[in-house]
C-alpha cells in the first residue's frame, strides 16, 4: 500500500511512524510533514489547506488510503473532495467537521444526543451577550464558534473579563468571522480527560484515556498552550469506567450523526470533564488529539493500517483492537517565547542520543531539515518525547532521560508532566 498523511506536526509524525511498521505498507507520503516524518516518509510540499493539490497528488501516485491529520482540512471538506474523486480516506465530512469545527453545531448535537455536557446559551449579537452576561455566576466559560486556532475559549472569572472577551471576539472580531456567534457556558470543575475512539459509523472503539497538560507552567499555572506533554494511561480508572464514558459521551452522537443520513467516519475525540457529578462533555475534535496521539499509537498493539480500513469499510466490528497494558508518557520541548510570538530557527542536537535509550522515541512537531542535514526549530511546540515503560514511573523516567539528551537555545519544557498520576499513586 501507498498512503499519504496529511498535516506536518507531532501528531502526525507519529502516525506516519506506526504505518511505516505495517506489513502492508510500502510507502508513506507526508504534506507538509517535517524534519522527522522524513525519516519514515517522503516529504511532499503541499499545504494542508491545498485541497486540490492534496488530490491531484493522490490520483497521480495512486495513493491507495490518505489519512488527516489537522482538524482545518477536515472543516474545509477535504474527505468529501477526495470520495467524490473515488480516492480512500479516513476523516469525517465536512458537515459531520462541524463537530469541532462550530462550538455551536457541537453543544446543540450533545443538548439533542443527550450527552452531559455543562449548561450553555448561544448569542448572536454582542449587546444580547453583554445582557447576559451582567446576570451570570462567575466563573464562565465564553467560546468563539468558529475554529480559532485555539485561542478562541476564555474563562472569565470576573464580569470585567466576560465583557473583554465578548468584546474581542464579537466587537474588535480578533478571530475573524469565528466570533459571528458564542457560546456561553457554566465553568466545569474537576481533572480533565481526554478520550479518542475509532469510529466506522456504527461501531465506536474506545483508546486509551489519556491526561495531557495544557498550561505553560509547572503545576498547571500560566497561559494555556496546545499541550505541554500527556500521559496514559490514566491511574485510577478502570476500563468499564472508560467504556461507560464512551456510552454517554461519545456512542449517542455518533448515532445521532447518523441519523442524519452521513455517517461519521475517523477519529472522535472527546475533551471530558471528571466532575463530582460525573464526566462531562468539555467538546470535541474530529481527529487524532497532540500530542495524545504519541503516547496512544506507541501502545497500540494491532496495525493501525488494518484499524483504519476497518473503519473505512464500516467493519470495526470485526478486528481486535488491542492496547498494550504498559504506560507511555510524552514531554514537549517548546521554543523560546512559546506560547507567545516565538523564536524560530535554533539548531536542535543530542536527538540520535536521545532515541539511542530504550523505548523512546522522538517525534518532530515543528522541525525543518536545513541543507547541511541540520534539524532547526519552526514552530512553537518543536519536538515531544514519548517513552513507554512497565509502569508510568519506568516511562516517565525515560522520557525526561531523552529529554535531556536534546539542546536547543531557548528551548523550554515542564518538568511536572504526569504530576496527577504521581500524587494518585
Amino acid at each position: 500500500m501507498k498512503i499519504l498523511v496529511i498535516g506536518g506536526g507531532g501528531r502526525e509524525h507519529a502516525i506516519c511512524w506506526k504505518l511505516a511498521q505495517s506489513k502492508d505498507v510500502h510507502k508513506v507520503y507526508c504534506a507538509p510533514g517535517n524534519a522527522g516524518t522524513a525519516a519514515v516518509a517522503e516529504n511532499v510540499d503541499i499545504a494542508v489547506t491545498d485541497i486540490a493539490g492534496l488530490v491531484q497528488f493522490a490520483q497521480h501516485q495512486q495513493i491507495d488510503l490518505t489519512v488527516v491529520g489537522p482538524e482545518k482540512p477536515l472543516i474545509l471538506g477535504v474527505v468529501d473532495a477526495f470520495e467524490a474523486a473515488g480516492l480512500r480516506i479516513f476523516g469525517p465530512t465536512a458537515e459531520n467537521a462541524q463537530l469541532e469545527g462550530s462550538k455551536v453545531f457541537s453543544k446543540q448535537l450533545m443538548k439533542q444526543a443527550g450527552v452531559p455536557t455543562a449548561s450553555f446559551e448561544v448569542f448572536e449579537t454582542a449587546p444580547d451577550a453583554l445582557a447576559y452576561l451582567a446576570a451570570a455566576t462567575y466563573p464562565i466559560v465564553i467560546k468563539a464558534d468558529g475554529d480559532a486556532a485555539g485561542k478562541g475559549v476564555v474563562v472569565a472569572a470576573s464580569l470585567e473579563e466576560a465583557q473583554d472577551a465578548i468584546t474581542r471576539i464579537m466587537v474588535t472580531r480578533e478571530f475573524g468571522a469565528s466570533g459571528d456567534k458564542v457560546v456561553i457556558e457554566a465553568c466545569l470543575n474537576g481533572p480533565e480527560a481526554s478520550l479518542m475512539a475509532f469510529v466506522d459509523g456504527d461501531t465506536v472503539v474506545p483508546m486509551l484515556l489519556a491526561q495531557d497538560h495544557k498550561r505553560i507552567g509547572e503545576g498547571d499555572t500560566g497561559p494555556n498552550t496546545g499541550g505541554m506533554g500527556a500521559y496514559g494511561p490514566v491511574p485510577g480508572i478502570s476500563q468499564d469506567e472508560i467504556n461507560a464514558m464512551c456510552d454517554v459521551i461519545i456512542k449517542p452522537v455518533v448515532r445521532a450523526i447518523k441519523s442524519t443520513g452521513i455517517p461519521y467516519r475517523g477519529v472522535l475525540f472527546a475533551g471530558i470533564m471528571l466532575t463530582p457529578d460525573g464526566p462531562m462533555c468539555l467538546e470535541y475534535n474530529c481527529r487524532f488529539g497532540d500530542p495524545e496521539t504519541e503516547i496512544v499509537l506507541p501502545l497500540l498493539e494491532t496495525d493501525l493500517v488494518e484499524v483504519i480500513n476497518a473503519c473505512v469499510d464500516a467493519r470495526l466490528d470485526q478486528i481486535d483492537v488491542v492496547f498494550s497494558r504498559r504506560s507511555a508518557v510524552t514531554v514537549v520541548l517548546a521554543a523560546h517565547g512559546y506560547p507567545g510570538a516565538v523564536r524560530t530557527g535554533d539548531v536542535i542536537s543530542g536527538l540520535e542520543d536521545a532515541v539511542k535509550l530504550d523505548a523512546v522515541a522522538v517525534f518532530h512537531a515543528g522541525t525543518r531539515l536545513a541543507e547541511d542535514g541540520t534539524v532547526h526549530s519552526s514552530g512553537g511546540r518543536v519536538l515531544t518525547v514519548t517513552s513507554t515503560g512497565d509502569s508510568f514511573e519506568e516511562a516517565r523516567e525515560r522520557a525526561y532521560a531523552a529529554l535531556h539528551r536534546i539542546h536547543m537555545d531557548g528551548g523550554q519544557f515542564r518538568r511536572d508532566i504526569g504530576w496527577r498520576a504521581t500524587q494518585e499513586g
